[in-house]
């Protein structure tokens, strides 16, 4: 994300980034596996980003942060991830935090279904 998508958030990017950190850290605190995936604004190196990263392995469960789902200008990269999470995966479960501090949660909510 850039400094003007993060001005509404009242952040910067390193804080962001930290947050993140925090967030995935508490997931692995708990003992589940996964892979956190940065990935790029463009919907085709997305796909092959995560069709790379999942080849190997589907862990079950996506985050999709609020960085993609929460700007409009995004949708078209939404749309490609939601697809290509299934088309990879067709029981994969979908999660969505409302802020890297609440990730575990998020995540919570479809382990063990």
């Amino acid at each position: 994300m850039t400094a003007e998508e993060l001005a509404p958030l009242n952040m910067t990017v390193a804080q962001l980034a930290a947050q993140m950190e925090r967030g995935w850290a508490a997931i692995q605190e708990q003992g589940v596996a996964g892979k956190m995936v940065g990935i790029s604004k463009d919907p085709d190196e997305v796909e092959a980003e995560l069709r790379n990263q999942l080849a190997e392995r589907s862990y079950g469960i996506a985050l999709i942060g609020g960085g993609v789902r929460l700007l409009p200008e995004n949708t078209v990269l939404l749309e490609r991830i939601v697809n290509v999470l299934i088309d990879i995966d067709p029981k994969i479960r979908l999660s969505f935090n409302t802020g890297p501090e609440n990730t575990l949660e998020a995540v919570g909510r479809w382990l063990n279904r």
